[in-house]
């Protein structure tokens, strides 16, 4: 399955787990809490539809009003359980990452380490580092600088360049290639930056499941 295939049943996921929580809510109001596009709901919501998994009643006039069918029930146990699954590979494919580049940083004699990036792969990161002998000495990221995290205050990527350390590694799922850029706009030698990236890991989870 490729990445928008599993954008598509992501989506239908959420409309589904939606839908059978509360069967008044209008289209926009599912754009509204899903964070998609109006259109694409109302495209969702057809193949639903045809699929047989949501029926509409029109009742009273003018208000639309969804009911997930005994399909639509089983179609969002299936994907539920498929999106467990698909957490549970990143999970297993960035332990694996990330404990290999662990490993090659210690070969490496070096020791002091900062994390870029701070979302649930800098969790796992942090698991990974733990079972190692380097020290984290600091989490970065723009985004939530100053917020609490593992233990440590996120700092602004600026701060870095003050900071002693001896490799960057980016621990982002999403925002690799964002904080990458950052790390070099803000004078960080590229040498000392590692990214494990999200292509990588995905990549390899599509070939699992092929």
């Amino acid at each position: 399955m490729n990445t928008r295939d599993e954008k598509v049943e992501h989506n239908s996921l959420l409309l589904l787990d939606e839908i059978s929580r509360n069967k008044d809510l209008t289209q926009r109001d599912l754009s509204d809490r899903l964070g998609v596009a109006l259109g694409l709901v109302n495209s969702y919501i057809k193949t639903l539809i045809s699929k047989g998994y949501v029926t509409v009643s029109g009742i009273p006039r003018k208000r639309c009003t969804y009911y997930l069918t005994p399909s639509g029930f089983s179609e969002k146990a299936r994907l539920t359980y498929q999106h467990l699954q698909n957490l549970t590979n990143i999970y297993k494919a960035a332990r694996a990452d990330f404990s290999a580049l662990f490993r090659s940083i210690e070969a490496s004699h070096s020791r002091r380490v900062v994390f870029c990036g701070a979302d649930e792969i800098t969790e796992i990161a942090y698991l990974s580092i733990k079972e190692t002998g380097l020290e984290l000495v600091a989490i970065a990221d723009e985004k939530r600088s100053g917020d609490a995290f593992l233990g440590q205050r996120v700092l602004p990527i600026g701060d870095l360049v003050i900071t002693d350390f001896d490799i960057i590694v980016i621990t982002s799922f999403q925002d690799g290639e964002r904080l990458k850029m950052a790390l070099i706009e803000a004078g960080i030698d590229e040498k000392k930056i590692s990214d494990v990236n999200a292509t990588g890991w995905l990549g390899r989870i599509s070939a699992r499941g092929a």
